[in-house]
């Protein structure tokens, strides 16, 4: 029976490119997506054309309360070997201070943090039955924060201490690691003057490939004896600070 890999936050983005990747290394696929069921899709058909139903989708907002275990129960009740968990699916906007919304709180908490935190909790019995791993998208700004961005910062920096508690709580039948990347795509809004401001602050002086990410989380998966780390991919730039949006 094929193994399979469930990517949250797969339709675009960062999330296709680690679905190309996982698909590559011979992993089937659930496509999980929030609004984007187009491009997931027709993703699911271009990589079924490839290799014959080697993918799936499934639709859930990881903001509601209740969507994850229903996504988690969904899993758990398809009979499907789940050895590998990326929680990728992420939320980004600002929130400067003084005008904080708790709806908003609630969004950014719920989905960066909550969400991946509890599916990785409750998809733990059939993880630990194929030694499976899961790999945390977090953020370079969750060790200092983006101006303008202190709850997306906030959710970030939480979620790298469950990515370390996950990896403690869970091992040693789990491994748990956390990617954390820099300058990889701009924001689908991001004007010319802040994105050189970016590239003035990266040692390598270059913008980071959504590639970049796939690889190493391919390569985290493939590495046994690899868990509770939380790597940077940000061209250097946190060796040197974080000047710059």
């Amino acid at each position: 029976m094929a193994t399979w890999a469930l990517v949250t936050g797969a339709a675009k983005r960062i999330g296709l490119a680690i679905v190309s990747q996982l698909h590559s290394d011979g992993y089937n696929i659930i496509i999980h997506y929030g609004n984007s069921a187009n491009e997931a899709t027709q993703l699911k058909n271009k990589l079924n054309k490839l290799r014959p139903n080697s993918a799936e989708t499934i639709q859930a907002n990881l903001a509601e309360p209740t969507a994850v275990s229903k996504l988690a129960q969904d899993i758990l009740s398809s009979n499907i070997q789940l050895s590998v968990l990326v929680n990728n699916a992420s939320s980004f906007y600002p929130t400067p201070i003084g005008n904080t919304d708790f709806a908003q709180a609630q969004q950014l908490l719920t989905t960066n943090l909550l969400s991946p935190y509890l599916l990785a909790e409750q998809l733990r019995s059939l993880l630990s039955l194929h030694h499976g791993c899961i790999i945390n998208m977090l953020d370079i700004h969750g060790k200092r924060p983006l101006k303008d961005h202190g709850l997306y910062s906030i959710s970030k920096a939480a979620l790298e201490m469950a990515t370390l508690s996950l990896a403690q709580e869970l091992a040693p039948s789990i491994r748990v690691n956390g990617v954390a990347p820099g300058a990889i795509l701009w924001p689908e809004q991001s004007l010319e003057a802040s994105q050189q401001a970016v590239l003035d602050a990266i040692p390598l002086a270059k913008l980071g490939q959504a590639e970049d990410i796939a690889k190493l989380i391919s390569h985290l998966i493939s590495a046994p004896y690899i868990s509770g780390q939380i790597i940077a991919v940000d061209g250097g730039r946190s060796a040197v600070g974080y000047k710059g949006a």
